[in-house]
């Protein structure tokens, strides 16, 4: 059994400094199988084309690595995630959240409303979403990137997160849109998407 006693970010950097000496030759069929298992929701090239599952390309490494880990150990339960991660190496997930990092972040096919995005700028700057997610929207370590992201993926989630009903979520964001009402979730949706 693992010990958790460390943070979050010593037990990444152990484990990259455990892929880089140990990993293989034999580890990139791995790693090349796992990506075709994302590809078959989160498409290819890390950019979703199914409805409501988000894209993983240009997302930052650390939260990347941090979902993985979070799915793998229960804490964020995803019922169809469940089977994919609970069998990941740290190596895995360490793996393929340098990948989706360097993908390039594509815009999903979703169309953007445009009277909607222009009644959610004006809500972000209230709400002061690019003070975590950047004003790119392009996100950082654990804050995860909304620009091009798919919108009823993040209208869902944002409504999770303020019912409070996101399993392992940060409950920053609960309390960020706590309180705003399903036009404005979809109006930011549209406006984050859009950058």
């Amino acid at each position: 059994m693992r010990k958790r006693k460390h943070g979050l970010r010593t037990f990444a950097f152990a484990a990259l400094l455990s892929y880089a000496c140990f990993g293989g030759g034999a580890y990139a069929a791995s790693l090349a199988e796992r990506l075709e298992t994302c590809a078959a929701c989160h498409g290819a090239g890390g950019v979703s084309a199914m409805d409501k599952i988000p894209s993983l390309a240009g997302q930052p490494e650390f939260f990347v690595m941090n979902q993985l880990i979070l799915m793998r150990e229960g804490v964020r339960r995803i019922e169809a995630m469940m089977e994919v991660v609970k069998d990941l190496k740290d190596e895995d997930v360490l793996a393929l959240a340098a990948h989706y990092a360097k993908a390039p972040a594509g815009r999903t096919a979703e169309p953007v409303d445009a009277a909607r995005a222009a009644a959610g700028a004006p809500l972000a700057d209230r709400l002061r979403c690019a003070s975590c997610h950047l004003p790119t929207y392009g996100g950082q370590e654990q804050i995860p990137r909304l620009a091009g992201q798919r919108i009823d993926y993040m209208i869902d989630a944002m409504k999770a997160y303020r019912d409070n009903t996101r399993s392992g979520a940060d409950t920053q964001m609960s309390a960020v849109l706590f309180g705003l009402s399903d036009a404005q979730i979809e109006a930011l949706a549209h406006f984050v998407s859009s950058k």
